[in-house]
Parts: C-alpha cells; sequence; structure tokens
C-alpha cells in the first residue's frame, strides 16, 4: 500500500473515501507532535488492485498495514467510506486504536445508493469533467481549483471494478449491533452542507459507541480536512490532546 508521513510522536492514521487518494489529507498532515501516515486503500490511488471491492477486506488490508509499520493505538481517522472501513477493523479488533475519528462516514447500516444511479456511477469511470463536477459537489466549499484538479486526477486511478464495486460494498456494509466493543474515545464528525451522509446517519454512527461525541459542523459539507483545513486540525488536535 502506497502512504504518505509526516512528523514524528502519537501515531495518526487518516484512511480516505471513496474515489480517494492520500491528496485529501494533504492539508492536514502537520499535526504538531504526531506521526501522520495516510495510507491508500487497494484498488485506489497508487496502491495495487484486488479483484474484489469489499470493506471487510479494506480493513483487513489496513490492520496489516498498521502491524507491518509497528503502530500502536494509533488515532484512526476515517472519511466517508474510509469510515466504514475503520468501523469495519474496530468491530472486529478494538484493541487496534486509541481513538477513533470518523468525519462524514458511512453508518453502522451502510449506506445506499439508488439503483437508477449505477449508470451514472459508470460514466465517471471514463469521463473525468463528470468526475470533477461529481467531487466539487462534495467540497462545496472548497474554492482551489488546482487542488480539485488533483482529486479528480487520483480518483481516476480508482480500479475500474471499484467504481460500481464501492457502491456494492458501502449498500451491503452492516456493523448494527457490532461497534461496541471498541469503548475508547470517538469523534464523529458531521458537516451540514453534506449531501451524502445525513445528520440522522451522523446520529446513527454516534450512539453506536459508547464513548462517543458528534460534532456538527456550519458552513462545511462531506469533506472539512480540504474545506476548512484549520477547523480540521483543531478538531483533530483537542481531540488527541483529550486522550492524554
Amino acid at each position: 500500500m502506497f502512504y504518505m508521513e509526516h512528523g514524528q510522536g502519537r501515531p495518526v492514521v487518516l484512511v480516505h473515501g471513496n474515489t480517494g487518494s492520500s491528496r485529501w489529507w494533504s492539508r492536514v498532515m502537520d499535526l504538531k507532535g504526531c506521526r501522520v501516515l495516510a495510507p491508500e486503500l487497494p484498488n485506489f490511488g497508487r496502491s495495487g488492485r484486488l479483484g474484489v471491492a469489499d470493506i471487510d477486506v479494506y480493513a483487513d488490508y489496513l490492520g496489516a498495514f498498521m502491524g507491518e509499520l509497528g503502530l500502536a493505538k494509533p488515532v484512526l481517522v476515517g472519511h466517508s467510506l474510509g469510515g466504514a472501513v475503520v468501523m469495519s477493523l474496530l468491530a472486529r479488533r478494538p484493541e487496534l486504536a486509541g481513538g477513533l475519528v470518523i468525519v462524514d462516514g458511512a453508518a453502522p447500516g451502510g449506506l445506499k445508493t439508488p439503483e437508477e444511479h449505477y449508470p451514472i456511477i459508470e460514466l465517471y469511470r471514463t469521463n473525468r469533467g463528470f468526475m470533477r463536477k461529481a467531487l466539487a459537489a462534495v467540497t462545496p466549499t472548497l474554492t482551489d481549483e488546482a487542488f480539485l484538479d488533483g482529486l479528480a486526477d487520483d480518483a481516476m486511478l480508482m480500479a475500474p471494478h471499484a467504481y460500481a464495486g464501492n457502491a456494492r460494498a458501502l449498500e451491503k456494509f452492516d456493523y448494527r449491533g457490532r461497534t461496541s466493543g471498541f469503548t475508547g474515545p470517538v469523534l464523529v464528525v458531521w458537516g451540514k452542507k453534506d449531501i451524502i451522509i445525513t445528520e440522522a446517519m451522523a446520529r446513527a454512527t454516534a450512539t453506536a459507541y459508547p464513548s462517543a461525541r458528534l460534532e456538527l459542523l456550519d458552513d462545511v459539507g462531506h469533506s472539512v480536512m480540504v474545506e476548512d483545513p484549520a477547523r480540521f486540525k483543531t478538531l483533530m488536535l483537542d481531540f488527541i490532546s483529550s486522550l492524554e
């Protein structure tokens, strides 16, 4: 798995969402006192390809990545599909993390894509301009056009079968009643301009954990780490300091 790394100190692992890459975290890698790692999951970006698109399989690769690097009790951060990935990992191996942050992530009951949307998803696979417009919609307050171009370029690197495959994987994802084994601190972040994840989904995620806090953000959409990096870093540093 390809990954970016910055800094020294407490390990923090940042897990991107669907069509994502480590670039989504590039504006927030400099967390003081932290060793920050942003891997690219299999099927995404510059990492290897798998024959399947499956949340649990992605989570298994993430767990192996953490083990290979000897990361002890990192803070795990998952965005969107990455939220489902970290949820899957800690439901099955709760001892792996010292804290959990879910940013506009899929709820424990998954995320259903209407059947009529699948032909549109297939268009993303071959049409960069269409993909760029979709990314603009999930980063509604992002004004850096060059950065958005980079996100679109990285999105087009995703394995072809993963476009529809990841949507199907999120549909079948169901960890309701299976998350409470992780008893460490949890922060659930949701942007009020998010057009994918609803407030009800964010609340369902927060109530799935015994030690969770929900942070609702005005004036950002699905992706606070690219829309308002300073706010995201403040949230992260406050959360990390509360663990000490």
